[in-house]
């Protein structure tokens, strides 16, 4: 019996980017239906990735440390007999491991050097979700791909709504219109971050006209939290009290969100909830922004972002009658 292919996709990085990656894995999977396809990333994504729809494997040992582990990260690669290798990462770590394949490495789609499927469209000029159509559309397997910018539609998270992820009881006991916040950033990034103080005072006029205000974030964020609760007793900090399926559960509930460039704000956008993205010029909007109903808010310095600008853009996300629609527009 001639075995099924064996593919493997690569996403490392940060829960932002693994979102922006589920319409790249969707397709793979719908390219090779009969295939055993594994996905390679790491140890925070490993209960997320397990419960979709396109993997039948997941190795979250994808960024190891020291030579030794390195070495035992090829070695599984080499023992996996993969037919074909779609990196959706492309960066120096994962060229490193092709030319570590050589001299018969599998078919690969990426940008590393010698590549049998080389991505070789803009790469620094396109948003993630048409960045990583236009490689599979190089690859020969999404011949329609969205590739212009702006065409690529939010992420699809219906796969993981229908599992009922459940929120905190606390949260689905709240009878007023749901305002979740967002206000972390990875802790490397702090030019990232809109002051706690800021969040504060937009939380206080959210409550004010009858929100129910949720924090969402990771234990790294509880400072912050305190910080916005102190002033809005009202307030509900979530943070470290829920997982990924949770917080994509109160997205697709919730009638508006605020968040700085993190993980969150993808799921949240990509349930469904209007939301208001903070940009800095720490990164850039146009190449990694939540798709969805969403509003980009970008000032240099985060700091001198006003809250009154926030709120009159909060105010017309909650009040527009865009409620269907994928869109992204900056402000």
């Amino acid at each position: 019996m001639t075995r099924p292919p064996r593919i493997l996709v690569i996403k490392l990085s940060a829960l932002g980017d693994l979102v922006l990656a589920f319409p790249a894995f969707a397709r793979i999977r719908i390219a090779h239906p009969d295939a055993h396809i594994t996905l390679l990333t790491t140890a925070p994504y490993a209960s997320l990735t397990a419960s979709c729809p396109w993997f039948d494997a997941v190795d979250a040992d994808g960024r190891p440390r020291g030579v030794a582990a390195s070495l035992a990260l090829f070695r599984r690669i080499r023992r996996g007999r993969f037919d074909r290798i779609y990196d959706l990462q492309a960066n120096d770590r994962t060229n490193l491991l092709f030319q570590a394949l050589r001299p018969l490495p599998p078919e690969w789609s990426g940008v590393a050097f010698g590549c049998a499927l080389p991505d070789r469209g803009p790469r620094m000029t396109r948003h993630t979700l048409e960045r990583q159509a236009g490689q599979l559309q190089a690859a020969g397997i999404w011949p329609d791909a969205p590739t212009a910018p702006g065409t690529a539609p939010r992420p699809d998270l219906s796969w993981l709504l229908r599992q009922a992820p459940q929120a905190p009881a606390e949260a689905l006991a709240r009878s007023r219109p749901i305002a979740l916040l967002a206000p972390g950033a990875a802790p490397t990034r702090p030019a990232k971050l809109w002051p706690a103080e800021a969040y504060a005072d937009l939380a206080r006029r959210l409550d004010e006209i009858g929100m129910a205000v949720m924090i969402v974030g990771g234990p790294a964020e509880r400072d912050i939290a305190r910080t916005i609760a102190a002033a809005t007793p009202g307030v509900l900090d979530l943070t470290g009290r829920t997982d990924f399926a949770a917080v994509a559960a109160l997205g697709a509930r919730a009638a508006v969100a605020v968040g700085n460039d993190t993980g969150p704000m993808h799921l949240i956008a990509a349930a469904g909830a209007p939301s208001v993205s903070l940009f800095s010029t720490d990164s850039d909007p146009a190449l990694c922004a939540p798709r969805g109903r969403v509003t980009v808010l970008r000032e240099p310095r985060l700091a001198d972002l006003p809250v009154e600008r926030v709120w009159r853009t909060v105010l017309a996300a909650v009040n527009s009658p865009d409620s269907e629609e994928s869109r992204t527009s900056v402000s």
